[in-house]
């Protein structure tokens, strides 16, 4: 009897961590913005709340707490962030997001517009892991190019948005799929493999729409001017992404990308040896929310979970589970509502991937599947929020000139995304397929 009540868990336990979701949800709705008040910040209320709350002494709490907040994933994933950041930082600094950009504008034909921009905000965001760099990169660009040749800019902005999320979703430098990986304890290279499993068939769709929209486009030629880009600098990103997927380590696959970058930058004196050196800095720097947030994430779930928090949604989740199927689905659910809380996908999966973890081990399901479809549900959420940064960020740049209802509805490459995704999950020819390819 009593293993059946402490296997139910706690609700009260969960306390702290609604109250760590609703500061951040709550600030973000008063500020218009919700990334103004600082998740960490947030985060740190919801362990205060539990100091309070929770009945161990104050030792065991603090030791609780160190514990998750060190624990080995947690850890590694931390480290795999500065390094991404820094990745980011020294290429961006050497020309290389501005090369990805220009080199696809200039040989783009206007008609052909909303599928560049689709390829451009791909490769990019897969190269340096964040979809909201490539919209940052791109939206201003994507809208004058609407404004000077015609082209539709709903379908410019919702072929952005489908892009960015993409290589987001894709990327194995990217927060989503570390934090993805590291949660359910599998390999980048393997969930990459299952992830492109999903996302190419998608992404065919999606640029097959483009082109045929293009061909029988009535947008009138007009002159873009050419900017310049060098194909050297567009080298450590094809290095990084070629790496990952042949399977060297992720560290030693950064810190090459990393050296590349700086070599190429400093031979083309587009800084010092210093200055990389403090670019690499500046790039661990611009990862200390993420880096504070998955610590003490990591630490306020291990005090949920000693308080019987986890084990509590865990029971509520299988008891709506009757087979693989819907564990995958409960999955993916729980994953989407979080990410509807708190707008932020890594977020969503740092919160969710100890409960995915559980479900994935209790019902035999492969780990490098489960952080696909955690990273996958997160992505086409965080891609259809009015209120996530990426669709907040291309209706500033849009500046009046575009609703959310028009950019959703052009956000082809997610509503394909979906449907391929529960194809995926409902479909036995898929998983024999899937299996029988890739031999996991």
């Amino acid at each position: 009897m009593t293993k059946k009540i402490q296997q139910k868990g706690n609700a009260l336990a969960l306390l702290p961590l609604f109250i760590f979701i609703l500061t951040f949800l709550g600030a973000g709705i008063w500020l218009n913005d919700f990334y103004a008040f600082p998740s960490p910040v947030a985060v740190l209320l919801g362990i205060i709340a539990a100091f309070l709350l929770f009945k161990q002494s104050t030792e065991d709490k603090v030791n609780t707490l160190i514990s998750g907040c060190g624990e080995s994933k947690i850890v590694t994933m931390c480290l795999i962030y500065l390094l991404a950041g820094a990745f980011a930082t020294v290429t961006k600094a050497m020309g290389g997001v501005d090369s990805v950009v220009n080199l696809g504008i200039n040989n783009i034909d206007v008609a052909y517009f909303p599928l560049g921009i689709f390829l451009i905000a791909s490769f990019l965001s897969t190269a340096t892991g964040t979809s909201v760099g490539a919209i940052v990169a791109l939206g201003p660009i994507a809208v004058s190019l609407a404004e000077k040749s015609g082209s539709p800019l709903a379908l410019i902005a919702g072929s952005l948005l489908g892009g960015a999320m993409l290589g987001d979703n894709l990327s194995m430098i990217s927060d989503t799929t570390i934090a993805a990986t590291q949660s359910l304890g599998c390999e980048m290279k393997d969930k990459f493999k299952i992830n492109l499993f999903i996302a190419f068939p998608a992404s065919v769709i999606t640029i097959f729409l483009l082109f045929y929209l293009g061909l029988n486009s009535e947008v009138t030629a007009v002159a873009i001017p050419k900017s310049s880009y060098e194909l050297i600098t567009i080298l450590p990103y094809l290095l990084v992404i070629i790496l990952a997927i042949i399977g060297i380590n992720v560290f030693t696959t950064l810190i090459i990308g990393i050296v590349v970058a700086g070599i190429i930058g400093i031979v083309g004196a587009d800084f010092t040896i210093l200055v990389f050196a403090q670019k690499i800095y500046e790039g661990f720097t611009s990862m200390t929310d993420i880096f504070l947030l998955s610590m003490l994430t990591g630490g306020l779930a291990a005090l949920v979970e000693k308080a019987g928090g986890i084990d509590f949604v865990i029971h509520k989740i299988k008891s709506r589970i009757k087979n693989k199927k819907s564990a995958q689905m409960g999955i993916g659910t729980l994953v989407s509502f979080t990410n509807m809380a708190i707008a932020n996908n890594t977020v969503s999966i740092v919160i969710t991937g100890a409960i995915a973890k559980e479900i994935n081990d209790e019902y035999n399901l492969s780990s490098k599947k489960t952080a696909t479809l955690l990273d996958i549900f997160a992505c086409i959420v965080q891609g259809i929020l009015p209120y996530g940064a990426q669709v907040l960020l291309i209706l500033s740049f849009a500046n009046g000139k575009l609703n959310f209802l028009d950019l959703l509805s052009n956000a082809w490459y997610l509503l394909f995304l979906f449907l391929v995704t529960l194809i995926a999950i409902y479909s036995n020819y898929w998983d024999k397929s899937i299996n029988r390819f890739l031999k996991v």
